[in-house]
């Protein structure tokens, strides 16, 4: 060979180096060696497992059409779990991977609440921080929402949202909601003003404030206009993150359901006036939120499509004491329970009450239009970021979640062997493990106390043995198994020494963190104390 021509050889290839890392620079189609996956989490608050249209396919709805067209896309979980039936528990245990009895997180954190999740517990988002990633939050926090237990301290670099649920303040056009709550007073001292009803009370003593990153920049919000800003958001996040060739994790929590946003209120509609179109009400938000999540899933699509994953779940089932506002369980309608009255949803571990739609997406990662009944829980969201980020997780604690990545990627059918459900406030003791699951088998320990649409709360009743339902049999939930028959007594058996090595486990834990639930007048967030509803925002 002679030397020129080498040179010449050498040269093209070091060119044609040099064009390949300058189009992979550039996001083109060659992908970087060892490049770390791209996020986005949506959570919505208070979905119903049959408010999916792909799970309830003879209804013949068309609420979802964009969630419709990712799990036609990806992956559809039919029996994914949140981690409990109720906002703050919940979303510790997603954050976490760690039942509530272990990070401290039994019941809801409130407007006055100095504290929140616990400083000791360690969140996937600041485990994914430390790992390069930039990791961002929109909407509801409720995990704390003073000082260090704020979203921007505990592992997101950006925030935009509400720091808890949206009928937790006042708003000058309040949403749709049961008890109906009365807007803010733009004039006067703060006050606390409650109103009794067939519905129980509703509060309004401070404006609900709008945060980004550590400021209040809205309060009272607009309800009516977050889910644009939502979208702006999101868009704007995605595109950044983008352009600076850095994966990310974004974090959407959306609280369309727990108090419906669309269609808005006419300017003068008094707060005791009939709503309009009530029975359509809810619909419309699941639309509204559905749209979101399009508007999401095309941004991803339109930046870094085959490196990203999509993971679409709820926090808990529907609050059906919300009546004409609430979502559907499906099939899976606790009728054990609602025969002898009380409610069997949020709040509940009936099948309702945690039983959520979950779809994952992840083109050319996770096969097309497929489904999975792995038993699964909100908690495995932090083990399996973390494995398919390469990211290990502190092993100076316990976690419940476990790693779902080959049921994801390869159609592994196994979940948990068991999963237990806390107490999320309809009886019991508040995270009390009271319900267990292991395959189709399911037992309560206690059962009754939450309140459904009307009111007739059910008695509270402890099972000594437990009531044991087989779910393949009885999606329902309406007749349990006789306690004389071989296979009640092989589940009982079995259910009931789980039970016990998983409480002596959590008892042994030193790493077992305790919240504080203090609350205080003063730690409500405020952006001017001195004018009324802590108003940051003059009157238009």
């Amino acid at each position: 060979m002679e030397p020129g021509f080498s040179l010449f050889l050498l040269s093209g290839m070091l060119m044609c180096g040099l064009l390949l890392h300058t189009v992979s620079q550039h996001g083109a189609y060659v992908d970087k060696p060892n490049k770390k996956p791209n996020f986005i989490v949506i959570l919505a608050d208070d979905i119903g497992w049959g408010d999916l249209d792909v799970n309830q396919p003879d209804k013949k709805a068309n609420n979802t059409p964009y969630l419709n067209l990712m799990a036609e896309q990806g992956l559809r979980l039919t029996d994914f779990h949140s981690p409990a039936s109720t906002c703050s528990p919940s979303r510790a245990a997603i954050l976490t991977g760690r039942y509530g009895l272990r990070n401290g997180v039994t019941h809801n954190f409130a407007v006055g609440s100095v504290a929140g999740l616990p400083l000791s517990e360690v969140t996937f988002p600041q485990l994914l921080q430390k790992a390069g990633y930039y990791t961002a939050m929109i909407g509801k926090w409720h995990l704390g929402h003073n000082g260090p237990y704020s979203p921007t301290n505990r592992g997101f670099d950006y925030y935009f949202g509400i720091p808890y649920s949206n009928d937790m303040g006042c708003t000058d056009i309040p949403g749709y909601n049961l008890p109906q709550c009365p807007p803010c007073d733009s004039s006067g001292p703060q006050v606390i003003r409650l109103k009794r009803g067939v519905h129980g009370e509703c509060y309004s003593k401070v404006g609900l404030p709008l945060i980004e990153n550590s400021s209040i920049v809205e309060q009272p919000l607009d309800l009516w206009t977050l889910t644009e800003q939502y979208k702006s958001a999101a868009t704007r996040i995605i595109q950044n993150a983008r352009e600076r060739g850095q994966p990310y994790l974004l974090y959407i929590a959306l609280a369309h359901m727990h108090v419906p946003l669309a269609p808005p209120l006419p300017p003068d509609t008094s707060a005791t006036a009939s709503r309009p179109d009530d029975g359509k009400v809810y619909t419309a938000s699941l639309r509204e939120m559905d749209d979101l999540v399009g508007v999401v899933k095309s941004a991803s699509d339109d930046t870094d499509k085959d490196n990203t994953l999509i993971w679409f779940t709820g926090d808990n089932g529907p609050w059906e004491q919300k009546c004409q506002y609430a979502g559907s369980v499906g099939p899976f309608k606790g009728k054990w329970q609602t025969s002898r009255g009380g409610g069997s949803a949020k709040r509940t571990t009936w099948e309702g009450g945690h039983r959520v739609p979950t779809v994952a997406y992840w083109p050319g990662r996770i096969s097309a239009n497929t489904t999975s009944s792995a038993l699964l829980s909100g908690m495995d969201i932090f083990p399996t970021l973390l494995s398919l980020a390469g990211v290990t997780p502190p092993i100076d604690r316990r976690y419940d979640g476990i790693d779902a990545t080959n049921i994801f990627l390869h159609g592994e059918r196994s979940g948990h062997e068991v999963l237990f459900h806390p107490n999320s406030g309809a009886a019991g003791t508040f995270g009390d493990l009271e319900t267990v699951r292991t395959g189709k088998h399911k037992a309560f320990y206690i059962t009754g106390g939450a309140e459904p649409c009307g009111g007739a709360t059910g008695r509270q009743q402890l099972h000594n043995p437990p009531l044991i339902f087989d779910l393949e049999r009885d999606q329902t939930e309406e007749t349990p198994l006789e306690v004389q028959t071989p296979e009640y007594q092989a589940v009982q058996e079995k259910i009931a020494r789980w039970r016990e090595e998983l409480l002596w486990d959590i008892a042994t834990d030193k790493s077992v963190s305790a919240a504080d639930y203090t609350t205080d007048k003063s730690a409500a967030p405020c952006c001017d104390p001195r004018h009324a509803v802590c108003r940051c925002h003059p009157l238009g």
